[in-house]
């Protein structure tokens, strides 16, 4: 595991369908996120068509991104009753090609 990667991303989803996507639902889950350690930001996602319930995070170290994946997502998997997917991505390395297609993350 690598401390010196300053921007991490990871993706995760829980595999079960949230038939709506409520603030009642988001609200108290952003409390919690508000939480986390090294988190800087999270893009909620919405599957289209399954309903399936995910995002986008960014975090400020790989340790972090780890600890959150199978601590408390992992828990929140579990509490709803559904497996997770969850992928971790080194953004350092992609910073140059993604400043270029205009991505938010790098402004």
């Amino acid at each position: 595991m690598s401390n010196s990667i300053r921007r991490v991303f990871l993706y995760g989803e829980f595999q079960t369908a949230v038939p709506q996507f409520t603030k009642e639902l988001w609200s108290m889950v952003n409390e919690q996120l508000k939480e986390v350690r090294g988190l800087v930001a999270k893009t909620w996602l919405l599957g289209i068509g399954t309903h399936t319930i995910g995002g986008f995070y960014e975090f400020d170290s790989e340790e972090n991104a780890r600890e959150f994946a199978t601590g408390l997502y992992a828990q929140q998997a579990k509490n709803a009753n559904a497996s997770l997917t969850v992928k971790i991505f080194d953004g350092d390395i992609v910073e140059e090609a993604s400043r270029e297609m205009g991505s938010p993350f790098y402004k």
